[in-house]
């Protein structure tokens, strides 16, 4: 921990312990980045936990905010308090029963009895820092956010296996041996790279309904079970490994099956740990597939569940914003704990 703290904080100081101004404007520009990367996250977290007056509320706020109610004797409802800044009842604070217009009836709490009339222009809310906890458990009580949870890590972990093996199979027969058509083959898997995926989704959905996989969960994961990114990436670091190695264990009679479970995928352990971090984000975060091949909505995943939110005339905001950082604190967490490995991967698989 002390390395990166000396880093982050050495400066170009004339040793007088007094900034440079490059160290100045090298911190300015490194707040300017952090802030942009990260307000936006901040600014969703605690937004996640607004109520929907105050994800309405214009100027917006960064801290969520909730109007004070008080219960008041002969009402069985908690009435939003105010605080009385000009007319006649200037200075008190009394809750609101109605409001007609711009007027608005109101009541002293301590003495419920009278009713008095106030301009909406001579008051102002009273309100304190809260946390609206009831936007996340409204969502395990408005749908089986369980199932959609499990539907997704199950695309997620499966997709991810299969992506692994059979990327690392081709990759391993793309740099390890001699074949004809074998730059053919590389320059169709590159070619592919160019290709968007919108222009290969009918297609992919006609094949998908005639071997009946579509409204399954393995319609989701078999399309994805091989990519070109992930064969190049691998076939790149799989190059650097010597092919010494592999004849030698030819003349100790390994097969090439051995071979390539006991030797290659130990050595290629970086850039496949890089891959299946991409594959988790790819099959977490994809949306556009699981919506056109899923229709049951027992087979949806989480970013699919986040439309039940989305309607045509009324949205619920709160809800939408809770259950968005919900399905982002997992892949968060995988990438905060693994983004070494992207790092030190990427660099060994492009430093050939």
């Amino acid at each position: 921990m002390a390395n990166p703290v000396k880093f982050l904080t050495r400066t170009r100081g004339n040793g007088s312990g007094g900034l440079h101004w490059t160290d100045w404007l090298s911190y300015f520009y490194l707040f300017c980045g952090v802030l942009l990367m990260f307000l936006p996250v901040i600014w969703l977290g605690f937004s996640s936990f607004k109520t929907e007056a105050d994800l309405l509320r214009f100027p917006p706020r960064l801290l969520p905010m909730a109007q004070e109610t008080v219960m008041v004797d002969g009402y069985d409802e908690p009435l939003p308090l105010y605080r009385i800044k000009g007319g006649e009842h200037e200075g008190k604070t009394l809750a609101q029963i109605r409001r007609v217009g711009i007027i608005a009836q109101m009541v002293d709490p301590d003495a419920p009895d009278e009713r008095l009339k106030v301009n909406i222009k001579e008051r102002e809310p009273i309100e304190s820092f809260r946390l609206a906890t009831e936007n996340y458990t409204e969502l395990f009580e408005k749908f089986n956010f369980g199932r959609y949870l499990w539907n997704s890590v199950f695309i997620t972990a499966t997709a991810t296996i299969i992506m692994l093996i059979v990327n690392s199979m081709a990759a391993f027969a793309l740099s390890k041996y001699q074949f004809k058509g074998r730059t053919v083959v590389l320059a169709l898997v590159i070619g592919t790279l160019m290709i968007p995926q919108t222009v290969v989704l009918v297609p992919l959905f006609m094949i998908s309904r005639e071997l009946y996989l579509t409204d399954s969960l393995w319609g989701v994961i078999i399309p994805g079970a091989a990519t070109p990114t992930g064969v190049f990436l691998l076939r790149q670091y799989m190059l650097t490994i010597p092919d010494e190695i592999l004849d030698a264990a030819r003349m100790d009679k390994a097969s090439e099956w051995k071979i390539f479970w006991r030797i290659i995928l130990p050595l290629s352990a970086p850039a496949i740990a890089v891959l299946a971090i991409l594959a988790i984000m790819w099959r977490w975060n994809d949306f556009l597939w699981p919506l056109i091949v899923l229709s049951d909505s027992d087979n949806f995943t989480l970013q699919l569940a986040l439309n039940a939110f989305q309607g045509d005339l009324n949205t619920q905001w709160s809800n939408l914003l809770a259950m968005t950082m919900l399905v982002l604190l997992p892949i968060a967490i995988v990438f905060a704990f693994l983004q070494k490995y992207i790092a030190t991967g990427i660099a060994s698989t492009g430093g050939k």
